[in-house]
């Protein structure tokens, strides 16, 4: 990339941002808050471009309020360097002055973009990748709220009845459903086992024999009845409710998610991958946006997904490795859970996990390594366009 004539620094805000431009000697050529709107952004972006047409502009937030103005810069060709909230709140720190200002914060990004050159541009991805991290993103804050939901769940159900709360198992839908109809030691005992278990049944509940014998035995367990009893029944059955509805709504999610990442290029080759399952892939795809070329290399990806250790040394001590603490928590998910279920189906990775545990490596360890081989693997496959097969074993020559 060449080397700019001007530095645009944005300092994003919910409803304002606030930019600052400069020159090569670090000269402040404008400066001024502007609407988080787009006929507003647009005239920033033609006055900005009045000056030099030759600009590099900077954002300290790559997604949520600047998506738009994002937007408009890369469908107007212009190049956009990402520098992180940390990256900026550290050099910030070294420029005169304790205050702290979003004019101050826009000149820093732009004057950070100006002196760094190890700066990537953002590449914000095809539509099918834009789509899949919206969809896999939204997924992970619903089943983040049944999670929360289900623990809701467990606490007011031990204000019930404490046994009941023992014997279920709330992340399976069948304890849950049962909740929605019976909550109480009293309703189980007056129901009777064969009226709950073809209640169960008839809601198709696999089985159905074995949580009834639970529930009763619970049930018979306590008898008191214990204060504010009917209200807090009341409460289980809409929490349960409220579960049931998270569960169908990431069902809804999981196909809306392999519906679109399979119209992606790259579907069947990422999905060829022993252990990369379609969810693994879609978040692998909406983690790199499927485009191999902004990472230049197999190194590189392993670096962004934590993968490629980086060293730690300091006076007398050297030879350090320590995982960086800049990664895509997603992206490494995605490597680590794969190479998981991969010692099941794949000969090459349970032969390569086997062997780093014959090294002294631990479980967790030994899983890092295969991920990381994985990195390479799958680059090759996406880099040549070819589906993941065994290589044949070699055969001495008779």
């Amino acid at each position: 990339m060449t080397v700019p004539r001007i530095w645009a620094g944005v300092d994003i805000g919910k409803e304002h941002h606030h930019c600052v431009v400069i020159d090569a000697s670090g000269g402040r050529l404008l400066s001024r808050r502007v609407l988080n709107d787009e006929s507003a952004l647009l005239e920033l972006i033609r006055d900005v471009l009045a000056l030099d047409d030759d600009a590099l502009w900077a954002v300290d937030v790559n997604h949520g309020a600047a998506a738009l103005l994002i937007g408009l810069l890369v469908s107007g060709d212009q190049p956009v360097a990402y520098l992180t909230g940390l990256a900026v709140h550290r050099a910030s720190g070294t420029y005169r002055g304790e205050g702290k200002t979003d004019a101050k914060d826009a000149f820093v990004i732009a004057d950070q973009a100006r002196m760094r050159k190890d700066l990537g541009l953002l590449r914000p991805g095809d539509d099918i990748a834009v789509d899949v991290r919206t969809l896999t993103t939204r997924r992970t804050d619903v089943v983040a709220d049944r999670t929360r939901q289900i623990n809701r769940l467990r606490a007011q159900l031990l204000e019930v009845c404490p046994a009941l709360e023992r014997v279920l198992d709330l992340t399976n839908q069948g304890p849950v459903l049962l909740l929605t109809g019976y909550q109480t030691p009293a309703a189980i005992r007056q129901a009777g086992a064969k009226r709950v278990e073809t209640w169960l049944r008839h809601r198709k509940v696999r089985g159905a024999g074995t949580l009834t014998t639970a529930v009763m035995q619970a049930a018979q367990a306590q008898h008191a009845v214990l204060p504010g009893e009917k209200l807090a029944a009341a409460m289980v059955a809409r929490l349960a409710k409220g579960v049931i509805a998270l569960d169908q709504e990431i069902a809804e999610l999981d196909a809306l998610i392999e519906a679109r990442f399979r119209e992606h290029p790259h579907a069947a080759v990422i999905l060829s991958l022993p252990g990369m399952g379609k969810l693994l892939g879609a978040e692998f795809l909406a983690a790199t946006g499927g485009d191999m070329d902004a990472f230049g290399t197999a190194d590189r990806l392993a670096g962004y997904a934590g993968l490629a250790p980086a060293p730690r040394d300091s006076g007398r001590v050297s030879g350090n490795l320590r995982r960086p603490r800049r990664f895509h928590r997603g992206l490494l998910r995605a490597f680590y859970l794969s190479s998981f279920a991969s010692l099941k189906s794949c000969p090459a990775s349970k032969a390569f996990y086997q062997r780093k545990r014959a090294e002294g490596k631990g479980h967790k360890q030994a899983l890092l390594a295969l991920s990381r081989r994985r990195v390479n693997v799958l680059w090759a496959m996406i880099r040549d366009g070819q589906s993941y097969h065994l290589s044949p074993p070699v055969t001495a020559a008779a």
